[in-house]
């Protein structure tokens, strides 16, 4: 069983992997930088939340297929509410899948569901099994004291800029 301090390691650490994927991927389609996703800091909290929801709900799936099926439900469900959300708020769209083939309203289509599919299985699998050796491996060289310093300075960073960003795109 993770503890706290593991899960929001893993949310972090998702969070940025998604950032950055994100960021590589949007730069060289318009080539120059972009710091895509809703917060100004390295961080794509959709990302982190999906791998979480992905291990909380799914992690204790064994058939791949039904893995696979259950990661689009999973993530296309959490993508499209983020979606909505946003739009909602902030009257923006963060991404818009209306020019792809079976999408639905343009906040999830078909061929993100597939991908996203695809990587709840490889993710549970492969990655997070991966990560967490990681993580315990490194976490018993910090001493409590430091793990919730930093614990406590990623929420207060991560709360600081969800603040900031909402004000900016309020305005």
């Amino acid at each position: 069983m993770m503890s706290i301090c593991q899960y929001f390691l893993c949310f972090a650490v998702f969070s940025f992997i998604g950032w950055a994927y994100e960021t590589v991927y949007y730069s060289i389609q318009q080539r120059k930088f972009v710091n895509s996703g809703f917060l100004s800091t390295c961080f794509c909290p959709i990302y982190g939340m999906g791998a979480m929801l992905d291990l909380i709900l799914l992690g204790w799936i064994e058939n791949p297929l039904i893995l696979f099926f259950a990661g689009m439900v999973v993530t296309c469900s959490l993508e499209y509410f983020v979606s909505w959300l946003l739009e909602t708020l902030f009257h923006k769209r963060w991404w818009d899948y209306t020019g792809q083939p079976f999408n639905f309203q343009g906040r999830v289509s078909l061929s993100f569901s597939i991908v996203w599919g695809i990587l709840g299985v490889i993710f549970v699998e492969k990655i997070h099994p991966f990560i967490t050796k990681v993580i315990e491996k490194k976490i018993v060289l910090i001493s409590n004291k430091k793990k919730i310093i930093i614990l406590y300075s990623f929420v207060f960073i991560t709360i600081i800029d969800f603040i900031c960003s909402v004000v900016k795109y309020v305005n």
